[in-house]
């Protein structure tokens, strides 16, 4: 029978929107609390958990066919305690399960995520998304949760021994790796080589469908090619891979041609049609991607693309408070991706007839539809090429795109808007101030900056706690103790940010980040770094991960970071947290070098010191040294421009100039521009 506990659905008071839609649900759904699990305990009963996220459109498929269904509803509340958890809230709970149905599975999980778990919460069984009735190779959700209460009532000892056998592996999983030493420069062109050879020549990405943009290997391979060049030896084969990506991504239906931004993935090979959620990670990491591609080819076409990523996450995303959210669905009312698809006649009836004209042809109107008898937006013709076949200036025709732009993007709002989760995530906020900062500071676009500054306030003052980073919050409460990618992505951001606009406490609150990491998070034995703190609730497993998937991996980015800082502010420590980790993901990154790009970022590095420029200087001089400290694309140079007295690595807390530091000397102020030049030119 049902606990007293545990015998109505509790979500109602829950921060997460996508707990919050399944409050009325009939399944009586418990949040991931002591209660629910003491409940399981006490009636000795198995734990149905689902995991799912609010822009997840196979969520509500399944919370529509089978948790909005009161005979599945009944069964379920009969023989399970329900667990429902948002895997954007409790990415450490999602990291367990996730490998636990690879495990159980053989195969890849996904969301949403069902897995049914003794009440010591060690899963027996897991799959994803169930129907209510049987349909198509899958099996009803009903007959499932039938035998698997079959299994619990008479074949306890089977699941009480497979329970060991996955705990043993779960284990060794998050064991500490033998100490290999820091891996060689031979790990960098490894991870080059791979991603190479799965590289699509023709459309752009890596694999096969759906094909997902991944961020961070395309910042791996513009570093990559940055250093080539810095030796002479340019890899125009990886920047041609970068940037050929991107090009086409932003070309295809994954990007917004309307109002910017990019979709979670696309369904095809091609880029052509998206799965319609928008993630604010994915957008603030291709800020940065944008970004640092037209630094490194001049390419102006990719500065066009982050400022747009840029202006809708500006225009959609950001809260009252200074925040960011966190998604928007895939799904109204009308169906998926409704939201974003046109026809002819919708284009006419809200521009002028040249206007529709062009838009008609560049975006392919004019051809046959492309999703369900409408057309979702992608570009077919150049502006170059429309200007012959419409006999009008280039200028011309993209002045009236702008144009034609802005009153799509009226009309278009005055649709039903795909829903927004509006609660705000830590590390995926630190990842849009990286991107607002860098975006701003190479683009020479100050509201981007100002707007960073103001999400960094934001979350120094709801989700910054007695020295500790909370992982959410929505409508003033936080609550959620911060993860590892909490505090290394918010380092990451701050030393971002300090490049682009100096703020003399900055350098404190990074320390203390950095030394949280350490403290909380650092494996003291073997190097690297947990995902959960140390005085994390215990789980069945503490995980730790050196790969990257959607997000780079935490243990990369803090490596990058702790190293980055421990020059910055001279401290020494930092750099050997850093050494420490990459060193302990040394036999993992021989396994699948293009598994970890953010942790090779770190590496790059740590075999060769970033290079530091400090500018003391004021008014005209400054900005003349500063235009010459960040010309071209140099990823591994830090740019710090201190106010008067504040300490930055090696260089002296005085005097007027610029120093270039590398490792834990500098070399001889500079006082003009051409002296600064001269000694950025200068190596060993």
């Amino acid at each position: 029978m049902p606990s007293p506990a545990t015998d109505t659905n509790r979500l109602g008071g829950a921060t997460s929107p996508y707990l919050r839609q399944h409050a009325d649900n009939p399944v009586h759904w418990q949040p991931w609390d002591e209660t629910a699990l003491a409940a399981a305990r006490e009636r000795d009963c198995p734990i149905l958990l689902s995991i799912g996220y609010s822009a997840c459109h196979w969520c509500h498929v399944m919370a529509h066919d089978c948790f909005e269904n009161p005979a599945v509803a009944e069964q379920m509340n009969r023989d399970f305690v329900n667990i429902k958890v948002d895997r954007e809230e409790r990415p450490d709970l999602d990291r367990i399960y996730q490998t636990a149905h690879q495990l159980l599975a053989g195969r890849g999980g996904g969301w949403p995520l069902t897995v049914f778990l003794t009440p010591g919460q060690v899963p027996f069984f897991a799959g994803t998304y169930f129907p209510a009735e049987p349909r198509e190779g899958m099996p009803g959700f009903g007959d499932v949760m039938d035998r698997i209460i079959r299994v619990w009532r008479d074949h306890r000892d089977e699941i009480t021994e497979q329970n060991a056998d996955l705990r043993r592996v779960m284990d060794r999983l998050s064991a500490a790796p033998a100490d290999a030493g820091l891996p060689g420069s031979d790990a960098l062109e490894a991870a080059r080589l791979q991603l190479g050879e799965r590289f699509d020549p023709a459309h752009g990405g890596f694999g096969d469908a759906p094909k997902f943009p991944q961020p961070v290997a395309l910042e791996r391979l513009l570093r990559h090619y940055a250093r080539s060049q810095q030796r002479g030896e340019a890899d125009r084969g990886a920047l041609h891979m970068a940037c050929h990506t991107l090009r086409r991504m932003a070309l295809g239906g994954i990007y917004d041609q309307v109002g910017g931004g990019f979709a979670r993935y696309s369904v095809d090979g091609e880029w052509m049609i998206p799965h319609f959620e928008k993630m604010l990670s994915d957008n603030a990491l291709l800020i940065g991607v944008a970004t640092d591609a037209y630094r490194a080819t001049g390419d102006r076409f990719f500065r066009r693309i982050a400022r747009e990523t840029a202006e809708w996450a500006l225009r959609e995303m950001r809260l009252p408070a200074g925040g960011f959210a966190t998604s928007l669905d895939a799904d109204t009312d009308d169906g998926e991706g409704a939201f974003y698809l046109w026809t002819p006649e919708a284009v006419r009836a809200v521009l002028d007839a040249g206007e529709a004209e062009l838009v008609i042809r560049r975006l392919g109107l004019d051809e046959k539809p492309n999703f369900e008898g409408r057309w979702h937006p992608q570009v077919h013709m150049a502006f170059s090429e429309l200007a012959k076949a419409l006999k009008t200036p280039r200028d011309t025709l993209v002045e009236r795109w702008k144009s034609a732009q802005q009153k799509l993007r009226a009309a278009r709002d005055e649709r039903e808007r795909p829903g927004r989760d509006d609660k705000a995530l830590t590390a995926w906020n630190a990842l849009m101030i990286r991107g607002l900062a860098r975006a701003g500071r190479f683009l020479d676009l100050p509201a981007l900056i100002d707007t960073a500054e103001q999400a960094e306030g934001f979350v120094r003052e709801h989700l910054w706690r007695d020295g500790r980073l909370l992982a959410s919050w929505r409508d003033g409460r936080a609550e959620l103790p911060g993860y590892l990618d909490d505090h290394a992505f918010m380092l990451a951001a701050l030393i971002e940010l300090q490049q682009a606009r100096w703020s003399p406490g900055r350098a404190d609150w990074a320390m203390s980040l950095g030394d949280v990491l350490i403290e909380q998070f650092e494996d003291a034995g073997s190097g690297g770094f947990f995902f959960t703190a140390a005085d994390h609730e215990a789980l069945i497993q503490r995980p730790r991960a050196w790969t990257d998937d959607a997000l780079p991996a935490g243990n990369g980015v803090a490596a990058l970071a702790l190293n980055r800082l421990g020059h910055w502010v001279g401290d020494p420590r930092y750099n050997a947290a850093a050494e420490r980790a990459v060193s302990a993901a040394a036999e993992t990154i021989e396994k699948a070098p293009a598994a970890h790009c953010a942790v090779l970022d770190a590496l790059d590095e740590l075999l060769e010191p970033p290079e530091m420029v400090v500018i003391r200087a004021h008014g005209a001089t400054a900005e003349a040294l500063r235009e010459v400290a960040e010309a071209g694309y140099y990823p591994q140079r830090l740019v710090f421009t201190p106010t008067a007295g504040d300490p930055a690595a090696a260089a002296p807390a005085e005097g007027d100039g610029a120093w270039v530091c590398r490792g834990h000397a500098c070399l001889p102020v500079a006082q003009s521009p051409a002296e600064l030049s001269d000694r950025l030119a200068e190596r060993d």
